[in-house]
């Protein structure tokens, strides 16, 4: 039986983003439905989350599912030393699809390996995060009205970032600019410079993080600096807050231009960026319910036409 796990965005090709992004936009216009009814949906998080996992359990409600698993590995046996793969069979006895968060990159690929039931990737380690990826490219679609041609920069822990990393992969068909933003210490790895480089994907990388420097942007995509990716909690403090996104940066941007984040947000972002119309990270949100409604259907085999009928 063909395995339909969402591993990574990479997987993806041109037109099979296009197709889900046209499953989103039907999910937006009517999100309840019961594609779902009698299924089952496991949501195990290894790793802390909030937008990720209700808004996945929002979404398999919203279309009829049940939904089972934990928010915290302590209340599983996985604190008692069970192993990822004897949790997956597991839990496979009982869900007809497993989202799962885990600490390890490549734990969503490993898990996808040892089950038949379809693994969706909701983030492991600073590797992946492909469903964060749909709900960006949604709402990239829905500000710029395209995905082609456009200037994406992306601000902050580009080292540890497993979102950006998916979207740099995701945009591989849409022949953007990409603009790196980064201190030395979080600056995007050099795997994905190549990966640039393998698909004449141009790039750009800065330390400058002014009004000037980001007058040309059509996305601003900001990430926290994250402190538990860190060994060394002094270099933590030392990055911390270097890019900081105030309302008075936005005097020279342009008017399509709008700012993602994959939230949450520390200092990153000022409050007074709040009230600008550029501003658009909690509508970003928002929009994850209606891609990961998209998700939970794909890799159950649901197609646009059934979700239309």
């Amino acid at each position: 039986m063909e395995n339909r796990s969402l591993v990574t965005i990479a997987q993806h090709s041109k037109e099979k983003i296009l197709y889900m992004l046209e499953m989103a936009k039907s999910f937006e216009a009517r999100p309840n439905r019961r594609l779902l009814e009698g299924k089952v949906v496991a949501t195990l998080f290894f790793e802390p989350s909030t937008r990720t996992r209700l808004s996945f359990e929002t979404a398999a409600n919203r279309l009829g599912a049940r939904v089972i698993g934990f928010a915290d590995p302590k209340a599983s046996s996985s604190s008692k030393g069970e192993s990822l793969k004897d949790t997956i069979k597991m839990v496979s006895n009982y869900a007809d699809i497993i989202v799962m968060r885990h600490y390890l990159e490549g734990a969503a690929r490993y898990a996808s390996e040892v089950t038949d039931v379809p693994i969706v990737n909701a983030g492991d380690g600073a590797n992946q995060h492909p469903s964060q990826t749909m709900l960006d490219l949604y709402s990239i679609y829905k500000t710029q009205g395209t995905l082609e041609n456009l200037n994406i920069y992306m601000v902050g822990d580009l080292k540890y970032g497993r979102t950006v990393h998916s979207l740099l992969m995701a945009m591989r068909h849409f022949n953007p600019t990409f603009h790196f933003i980064a201190p030395e210490e979080l600056r995007m790895p050099e795997e994905y410079k190549i990966y640039c480089r393998e698909h004449h994907i141009p790039y750009v990388e800065h330390s400058d993080f002014n009004e000037d420097s980001i007058a040309d942007a059509d996305i601003l995509y900001m990430t926290r600096v994250q402190r538990e990716r860190f060994t060394d909690l002094m270099e933590y403090e030392r990055v911390k807050n270097v890019y900081i996104l105030k309302a008075k940066m936005l005097s020279k941007c342009r008017p399509n231009m709008r700012i993602l984040h994959p939230l949450p947000r520390v200092n990153e972002i000022s409050n007074d960026v709040d009230a600008c119309p550029q501003a658009y990270y909690f509508q970003q949100a928002q929009n994850g319910l209606y891609a990961r409604e998209a998700i939970l259907c794909d890799v159950l085999g649901i197609t646009l036409d059934d979700i239309n009928q």
